[in-house]
């Protein structure tokens, strides 16, 4: 494949991968219920809300859905067309999860999103993010706040493979962890504010 053939088609998956980000299962599972997440519970269309508001039961299916909406684009352009290309679909994936014009830019926190892109990708970062997670909702009890420690835990790994600290983790992987993370936690700025006000009132 010619280079500019190749660039004209990351530019066109790269749109597709943000317009299929924009498409938020959390709204839709609601709405079908005959629910709007944006006037119940936290207010943010996500897994989390969608478990509060809806059910466990429908907040896992969300889940899912918002891990397979980022994973499955991002595995098939990475063997398609190779990593380079799929890094930028899988931000854009969660970029149009998190800033959904459907949603006029109100969309998710891309936790389930960040997930589903780094798993296609880094297999094994993935899954110590999921371990770190689940040490954090274990001693902290907040699912917004242990998505915070595990999101810092993502952005550290990527600054130390950037610097080539992490053997396993290429400079350009780690710089495209970085812009995950800080994507991310851009979303969960409440999360962070309210760790601080009950860490001073102690």
């Amino acid at each position: 494949m010619g280079a500019l053939l190749l660039v004209l088609w990351t530019a066109a998956l790269v749109v597709a991968a943000f317009l299929v980000g924009s498409v938020n299962p959390a709204t839709l599972v609601a709405r079908a219920l005959g629910r709007d997440l944006r006037t119940a519970g936290s207010g943010n269309p996500g897994a989390t809300n969608a478990g509060r508001v809806l059910g466990p039961r429908w907040g896992v299916l969300v889940l899912v859905l918002d891990v397979l909406k980022a994973y499955l684009p991002t595995l098939l352009v990475a063997r398609a067309f190779g990593v380079g290309p799929a890094l930028l679909v899988g931000l854009a994936v969660v970029l149009g999860h998190t800033f959904s014009p459907f949603l006029r830019g109100r969309g998710g926190k891309g936790v389930a999103c960040a997930l589903g892109a780094i798993l296609a990708v880094e297999p094994l970062v993935a899954v110590g993010a999921l371990v770190l997670f689940a040490v954090a909702v274990a001693v902290l009890r907040v699912v917004g706040e242990a998505s915070v420690v595990a999101t810092v835990g993502l952005l550290l790994v990527g600054v130390l493979g950037v610097v080539g600290l992490l053997p396993f983790v290429s400079a350009w992987v780690g710089g495209w962890l970085v812009l995950v993370a800080a994507v991310v936690l851009s979303r969960h700025h409440r999360n962070v504010r309210a760790w601080w006000w009950r860490r001073r009132r102690r």
